[in-house]
């Protein structure tokens, strides 16, 4: 299964938080309604879907005041396994 996008990844956590809106481009600390529980529920919900990608809690071991969604992304893309080429 491929990646899905920014966005559908960012409304895939205002969906587990309840928050309003989360946007790719917003500081995930900032966004009221999200919590570092959400983040581990959004990750492991990313983990069922998408177990080709070995993603784990590390993906917010930097998190500071200026990460964002599409920060989480580059580094999902960085993971997730490249076709064999032929």
């Amino acid at each position: 299964m491929a990646l899905p996008t920014v966005e559908v990844l960012s409304e895939q956590l205002a969906a587990v938080s309840g928050a309003t809106e989360v946007t790719p481009d917003a500081p995930i600390r900032h966004i009221p309604g999200v919590d570092s529980l959400d983040l581990m529920e959004w990750l492991y919900n990313f983990q069922n879907e998408h177990p080709d990608i070995p993603a784990d809690e590390s993906l917010f071991a930097e998190l500071d005041d200026s990460t964002t969604m599409r920060d989480v992304y580059a580094k999902l893309v960085d993971l997730t396994p490249q076709p064999a080429e032929a």
